[in-house]
């Protein structure tokens, strides 16, 4: 990673696969990601880390399973959202989306529990940028 100031939309325009997270830069011992989605994600959980959430474009969904039920948390381009460690989570897109994650280093994107990996979701903990 250089010490140079990086433009999410020429970050974005470097790939183009959905679920794919790229590394753009690091702060500390946390990744700062970019991703584009589109569809389903998968059920899956963090058991020791949070994971944060911010649309840069598009809209994304987030079914989270609680103690008191499922939930849907709706998040339209601007707003940032954190799924809480240990919680059930599934996000979606259904019109596509490009979104920012920041989770600990060497975080998998399919967590530590999860549904079956469908074909579309790259189970990586994430991508240097140009690759």
């Amino acid at each position: 990673m250089d010490n140079n100031p990086i433009a999410l939309a020429d970050a974005l325009a470097t790939f183009d696969a959905l679920w794919s997270p790229r590394i753009v830069t690091r702060v500390n011992d946390y990744d700062v990601r970019v991703a584009k989605v589109r569809g389903e994600h998968l059920w899956h959980v963090h058991e020791d880390t949070d994971e944060f959430f911010l649309v840069i474009e598009g809209g994304l969904d987030i079914a989270l399973r609680e103690p008191g039920g499922e939930r849907t948390v709706r998040l339209p381009r601007g707003s940032a959202f954190t799924v809480p460690r240990g919680t059930e989570h599934k996000p979606s897109s259904p019109e596509g989306a490009s979104i920012l994650v920041f989770e600990p280093a060497g975080t998998s994107s399919v967590g530590d529990r999860h549904d079956d990996i469908p074909a579309h979701v790259d189970a990586t903990t994430g991508h240097a940028l140009g690759t």
